[in-house]
């Protein structure tokens, strides 16, 4: 069909006489709040739409959309939409087809990416290419990154493929082309070569008709600026620009974007900064707070009508966030007056957290809450772990979104080497860590070996025994294979030396395993070295190393279909866009919640993101909301008071029940171990509730001692610590007591949680 054709139809199709009358439309439209209609009714010149949580921001999309073509403003090639996921892509795409019929197929409807791989399709000699050019994966990336190190003569180990990857990717998202490195300081990076490797990556890129994710928009950008032709057909075809979760656009989108819109600027961005989350992948929050600026005239309307959740749950989360400096502004209301308030819960410790969770979401389910109707959300992946133990321990159906604690890939790995330790005809556990990390054995070496034990009727441990005895392997295969043999030596002698815990660590250590993540320097392998000391903390509830094997086993073997639905355990960052009925929000304590590691790269730009992270984490639950923290945490097997996170402090104390901690940790003098601000150390409010003395009968009865017993205690003392076993006082500071334990070590305790021993 010609164009012509197309606008024929269209004409016929989105006329006014329609829209009045079509049922559906004008329901559809009459729908809408009053802000909703102004935010669809505005079409010509900028318009910045803040869509808070739960306020209907896809539904004003979808219209806007509509009404461009129902009012002959466009026809539905001139419209532009773009979502930043296929999912959300296709969700618009449904609706819209709803409200105008198959001509949805003709608008330019897509992700940031996907519409620039169309545009560098149509144009891709220009910039050295082919039009059936491929995108090339991450692991072929990784493999031509690998490819280059070795030509530039530098050392694998230390500058990895990842590495170099990653911060390729920075520059690319930055908007930074090969001339820009090379005209930088930045070119002296990874040890003086960084500008040789990306100009190299790129050429090979060219030569073989690759592009990777982030060149689409690069070359597109490289294209806009040589070839004004091209730029000029866009804006005459394109005349209506929309785009959806507009803070989460990095600077090449933004740059992509400014090319396009100028001058007629008819743009419409819908976003919302108070959920902007994702700095650590290039999102720019600055580019919606500068809209104003980027754009004259600019009219910007507030979408604060919430329609998910409690008028409890939103003035927590307006409360909250009004302490981020750097924001635009809004304050979400609702009309829903269900609800409770927000429950605040403090535990001993995370098993002590997982049961508390547990008991309160079966009550929920009691009260009649579904599985898929609640949500556990945490800050970091490894902090499901807990939970998951839990509840397949109780019997409560879950599901993880993601990937399963113990089926991640590095957890796995680990568990490999332990199980080899323990048995060591385990083949599979052999096949599997025989070269992770990377030693140069090769396929043809593991099947040489796997070849020579069905022939011996021998372990594949076994056999490499025999075989480094002879001359079968080169030199450096036989001298990795002895190595790998004699650290199995040593670990097995150390089995009854020293603690299952110890043992796992220098396993892991010594097999170059945690030394492979650390030189990795990307985020992603950041959260495999968190996953792994999880998993040290795991053993230490475990008399020996078989015991937590098999409950792993145990563990691992609980997966089932439920048909009332399984309750959501995700991270926080996972959960944006989605809500629940009810959701749990723990481990909020200072060095995890806001992350320790966000405010030392980022300052205060990082501890306002972590704070976005919490009103996103808040903002997911209709009725029923619960943030809890521990009172302590295990690093490595060692235990470590903890504080609790200053977000709850932020919570408006007339919308929360339960905020009161005052037993167990003395909360005031770990302040200055905690340099995140100034500020925080000195709040009265803070330190009111801290010390406000009622509630730790949260606590269980049987868990809770005699709180006048330690103005008893002695010098030398034998006494119990619930959590700690069996030790002797060597001090005694008012109610702080230093105990000296059996198998904890020195720890200092409240003394009112001591029993005498004899």
């Amino acid at each position: 069909m010609s164009d012509k054709d197309i606008a024929r139809l269209t004409d016929s199709v989105f006329t006014g006489k329609q829209i009045q009358n079509n049922s559906n439309n004008n329901l559809y439209f009459k729908e809408l709040n009053q802000n909703q209609k102004k935010a669809v009714e505005t079409l010509d010149g900028p318009l910045l739409v803040l869509s808070g949580a739960g306020t209907g921001k896809t539904r004003v999309l979808t219209a806007r959309i509509a009404n461009l073509l129902f009012s002959s403003k466009a026809k539905p090639w001139n419209i532009l939409a773009v979502t930043f996921t296929n999912k959300a892509a296709k969700e618009m795409r449904e609706r819209l087809e709803n409200l105008i019929g198959p001509s949805v197929n003709n608008i330019w409807l897509g992700t940031f990416h996907s519409i620039a791989a169309r545009v560098l399709r149509e144009n891709a000699e220009l910039v050295s290419l082919k039009s059936n050019f491929t995108i090339i994966n991450t692991d072929d990336q990784k493999r031509l990154l690998k490819e280059l190190i070795i030509f530039e003569k530098l050392d694998e180990k230390k500058i990895t493929p990842q590495f170099v990857l990653h911060l390729i990717n920075t520059w690319k998202d930055m908007g930074l082309t090969v001339n820009d490195i090379l005209n930088s300081e930045k070119q002296y990076l990874i040890d003086g070569k960084a500008g040789v490797l990306f100009k190299n990556y790129q050429q090979r890129l060219l030569d073989m008709n690759y592009v990777d994710f982030a060149d689409l928009l690069l070359h597109n950008l490289n294209i806009f600026n040589s070839h004004q032709d091209v730029l000029d057909k866009l804006k005459i075809k394109i005349k209506y620009f929309l785009i959806d979760e507009y803070q989460d656009t990095n600077t090449a989108q933004y740059l992509w974007l400014k090319m396009l819109v100028k001058p007629e600027n008819n743009i419409c961005c819908v976003g919302d900064d108070d959920q902007s989350i994702y700095g650590w992948r290039g999102a720019d929050v600055r580019n919606i707070l500068n809209f104003e600026k980027d754009f004259n005239d600019a009219k910007i309307l507030r979408l604060e009508e919430n329609y998910r959740s409690s008028k409890y749950i939103l003035s927590a989360a307006n409360t909250l966030i009004a302490n981020n400096k750097y924001r635009l502004g809004k304050s979400l209301k609702t009309s829903i007056e269900t609800g409770e308030k927000i429950n605040i819960v403090q535990a001993w410790d995370g098993l002590d957290e997982a049961r508390k969770i547990s008991t309160k979401i079966e009550t929920l389910i009691k009260q009649g809450v579904n599985f898929d109707e609640i949500a556990v959300l945490v800050r970091a992946g490894y902090q499901t772990r807990l939970f998951e133990e839990r509840f397949v321990h109780i019997g409560l159906p879950y599901k993880v979104v993601g990937v399963k604690f113990y089926e991640r890939l590095e957890i796995r790995d680990a568990l490999a080497y332990f199980r080899l330790l323990i048995q060591k005809s385990d083949d599979l556990a052999f096949e599997r860590i025989i070269n992770s990390p990377k030693r140069g054995i090769g396929p043809q070496t593991i099947n040489f070996i796997k070849n020579y034990s069905r022939d011996k009727s021998k372990s594949l441990f076994n056999s490499i025994k025999d075989l480094v005895q002879t001359d079968e392997f080169r030199p450096g295969v036989k001298l990795t294979l002895k190595n790998f043999i004699k650290n199995y030596d040593i670990w097995e002698d150390d089995l009854n030396k020293i603690s299952h815990v110890d043992l796992a660590m220098k396993i892991l250590e010594e097999s170059g395993y945690i030394q492979s993540l650390k030189v990795e320097k990307s985020l992603e392998s950041e959260g495999r070295l968190e996953n792994l000391k999880e998993l040290v903390n795991a053993m230490s509830a475990f008399d020996n190393m078989i015991g937590f094997l098999e409950h792993i086993a145990l563990v691992n073997d609980s997966d089932a279909e439920h048909k009332d639905g399984q309750i959501s355990l995700m991270t926080l960052h996972a959960a944006k866009g989605l809500e629940f009925s009810a959701v749990f929000l723990p481990c909020w304590e200072e060095g995890s919640f806001p992350s320790q590691r966000s405010i030392d790269e980022k300052g205060k730009e990082g501890l306002e993101e972590e704070r976005r992270l919490a009103y996103v984490g808040i903002t997911r639950a209709k009725k029923h909301l619960c943030i809890s923290c521990a009172s302590s945490r295990q690093i490595y097997g060692n235990w470590q008071n903890v504080i609790p996170s200053r977000f709850i402090e932020e919570l408006p104390e007339k919308e929360i029940i339960g905020a009161d901690f005052n037993v167990i940790n003395n909360t005031s003098n770990h302040f200055e171990d905690y340099e995140f601000n100034q500020d925080y150390n000195n709040n009265e409010k803070f330190h009111n509730i801290m010390n406000s003395g009622s509630s730790y009968n949260q606590i269980n009865d049987q868990n809770r001692l005699n709180e006048d017993y330690s103005s008893n205690l002695k010098i030398g003392e034998k006494v119990f610590h619930i959590k700690f076993g069996t030790g002797s006082i060597i001090d005694i500071d008012d109610d702080k007591v230093e105990v000296n334990f059996d198998k904890a070590g020195i720890k200092k305790v409240i003394g009112s949680y001591l029993k005498n021993k004899f």
